[in-house]
């Protein structure tokens, strides 16, 4: 077994993914997260996918007393892959103070504690909104920070502002900061994905319970871009292979094979996709039509940014691998419902489309949530399946 490794906002998403990925390559994994947009149950599924249970313990990293006490109860941490954030670009724009207090205090709260328990290094869940517009593309690690257009933009730049203070103060720590770009899709055992709790908050998820029928429509923000085809362009990552990468960074700074303290790196596809591009690759690899309209641009959103991830293939030995029709698959067959279960699961469910489209013969179901919408009336059956 190798050394033991804090994943902050484990139940999460990416967190999800990263702590598989971590321990199949050994690492003793502790969760911490405050579920305030994932479940429990997500533990249970990545014990499924590994076949190891990871330490869980419910608890907001802005209780400073509380994560106190979860380091000495889990001695011998030795680095922490930091996600837990309030994450989501649009909200952050209505709602900036929610934000500063969850995104910085967190981080500040891990730097200040980490000396005190010997933990030697942090992966930092930063963003390419740190570039804001970028002047060239694809954008690399040397390009200028510039002035953020979201406050969750801002939070990951100030982030990354406090990490190379507390460095340069003389704190013994070492430090990666990930910019990732887009991340999206879901484990290949569809048992773990993207399920957000509410209202989704990135594209892709809007988009799949859109095709599911749960939402009425998805919005496209803007067709009046200086791009191809007016919408906004994006670098789409599989999330495994965004997972992966964290695990390469935390050997790398566990085995000291860091050139600097603190290291930065891209991490991304290299290739720049559409919004409406992404619809119409939703719908050649899942066969099914996307009702979808144009609305008017979305305040905080940038217009173009995709990555070169070179620095970050050639120093890692990383590579995305995955390709967007195989990505935006997983994230359908996550997704899916199943049929004729309405009675038994729920009683008198609405006769609407969700309960009505049908799986493919092979596939094998399992159900991972049941929760309502906006009115009592309207439950949702989250499903996940893999063929």
């Amino acid at each position: 077994m190798k050394e033991r490794i804090l994943v902050t906002g484990g139940t999460g998403y990416i967190g999800s993914h990263t702590v598989v990925e971590l321990q199949n390559s050994g690492y003793d994994v502790v969760i911490v997260d405050n579920l305030s947009n994932s479940s429990a149950d997500v533990v249970d599924n990545i014990e499924k996918v590994s076949g190891i249970r990871p330490a869980f313990e419910k608890l907001d990293c802005l209780d400073f007393e509380g994560m106190d006490k979860l380091f000495t109860k889990y001695p011998g941490i030795k680095g922490i892959i930091h996600f837990a954030a309030s994450k989501a670009v649009g909200e952050s724009v209505q709602k900036p103070l929610l934000y500063y207090r969850n995104n910085l205090v967190s981080l500040i709260n891990l730097l200040e504690l980490m000396p005190k328990h010997g933990v030697e290094g942090i992966i930092f869940s930063s963003s390419c909104t740190v570039y804001g517009q970028p002047d060239v593309l694809p954008v690399t690690e040397e390009a200028p920070i510039k002035k953020a257009e979201s406050p969750y933009g801002n939070t990951k730049q100030i982030n990354e502002e406090i990490i190379r203070d507390t460095v340069a103060s003389g704190s013994p720590i070492n430090a990666i900061m990930l910019r990732y770009f887009n991340p999206i899709g879901a484990h290949p055992t569809a048992l773990i994905g993207e399920l957000p709790n509410g209202v989704p908050q990135n594209l892709l998820p809007y988009v799949t319970q859109t095709a599911m029928g749960i939402r009425e429509k998805l919005s496209v923000f803007g067709d009046d871009y200086d791009t191809p085809d007016g919408s906004c362009i994006r670098d789409y990552i599989y999330v495994v292979d965004l997972a992966k990468a964290h695990v390469i960074a935390m050997d790398r700074i566990l085995n000291n094979k860091q050139k600097e303290k603190v290291e930065v790196f891209n991490i991304g596809t290299g290739k720049g996709v559409s919004v409406l591009e992404l619809i119409n690759t939703f719908e050649k690899a899942t066969g099914v039509k996307l009702n979808y309209q144009i609305v008017g641009r979305r305040a905080g959103d940038i217009e173009k940014v995709w990555a070169n991830p070179d620095f970050a293939n050639k120093e890692l030995g990383w590579k995305a691998e995955a390709n967007l029709e195989d990505t935006l698959r997983s994230a359908w067959n996550c997704l899916q419902p199943v049929p004729d279960i309405k009675s038994s699961i729920i009683g008198d469910a609405p006769q609407d489309s969700l309960f009505r489209r049908e799986l493919p013969a092979s596939s094998r179901a399992v159900i991972i949530s049941v929760f309502h919408l906006d009115s009592p009336s309207v439950f949702v059956i989250a499903i996940c399946y893999h063929l």
